[in-house]
């Protein structure tokens, strides 16, 4: 299996870029932001037709409409879990409520540009938009796996960098707040991290399936464990397990997508932390 290059590039490129989403979706899970992650998987793929209608690499379109996109999300204003930011259940309706339609407007422009992308090149459009919305983990090349890694590395230690004061904005930003922590700059910041994550996983599970990815294994850590540093790390290692075996899986039986193999598993692992006491 480690004679295969493209192996060994979607090992290297995977196993950062899950360590990334481990440690980003278990601050997801405990912000309450799943539905944020959602809508940030669904603009990776009109931001990616955007960029190769332009003619230019598909992956500056991917990181800034994630970008852009995440930023905004937390201009919107959410703090910290619903109900623990003493904010009414309204506004916390009233905030999903935006964000659901900017995901529209989004999947709008997604299908615009799909639109524009085939009238343009033929069969373009399809290998475009099946690239961005099942990913192509197995198809990297080398230079390709490198950058991956670079990318997801850096958002790993820029979110190691912001943890603390995240983790308690997240859990008491009231308290937070009066402390002197810049909680709104802090969940604005932690959105474009969130954007860059979802920019480079899409890359290896695709627009579609990065959500099981980001909250699966974050979720079942959560279930596990209470405790932060012990929660972040399970999430990571769970998160590196889904993608280190479906990439194996996939491997074994050349029929099963990458993508898929990789969230099944990730899947699988939440509900057998379900089960946990």
């Amino acid at each position: 299996m480690f004679s295969a290059e493209f192996m060994r590039n979607a090992l290297l490129a995977g196993t950062f870029i899950a360590l990334a989403c481990g440690v980003s979706g278990w601050f997801v899970v405990l912000r309450g932001q799943v539905f944020a992650g959602d809508a940030l998987s669904h603009v990776a793929f009109p931001g990616a037709l955007a960029a190769a209608a332009a003619g230019i690499d598909q992956r500056i379109g991917l990181f800034a409409a994630t970008i852009a996109a995440g930023a905004a999300i937390g201009a919107l204003g959410r703090g910290a879990l619903a109900g623990r930011d003493g904010r009414s259940a309204s506004a916390s309706a009233a905030e999903d409520t935006a964000i659901g339609t900017v995901f529209t407007v989004i999947l709008g422009l997604g299908v615009f540009f799909l639109t524009l992308l085939s009238t343009s090149s033929a069969g373009g459009a399809g290998i475009q938009g099946a690239r961005t919305l099942f990913g192509s983990v197995f198809g990297l090349g080398a230079g390709e796996a490198r950058l991956a890694a670079g990318v997801a590395i850096a958002a790993l230690l820029l979110t190691a960098a912001i943890a603390r004061p995240l983790l308690f904005a997240s859990v008491f930003p009231d308290v937070a707040a009066a402390r002197g922590v810049r909680t709104r700059l802090l969940s604005i910041a932690f959105a474009a991290l969130l954007g860059v994550v979802a920019a480079e996983a899409t890359q290896a599970v695709g627009a579609l399936l990065l959500l099981g990815l980001l909250a699966a294994p974050a979720a079942a850590a959560h279930r596990v464990t209470a405790a932060p540093l012990a929660g972040l790390a399970l999430a990571g290692a769970l998160a590196l397990g889904a993608m280190w075996g479906g990439l194996t899986l996939a491997y074994a039986l050349p029929w099963l997508p990458p993508s898929t193999a990789v969230v099944l598993i990730a899947v699988s692992l939440y509900y057998a932390a379900l089960g946990w006491r």
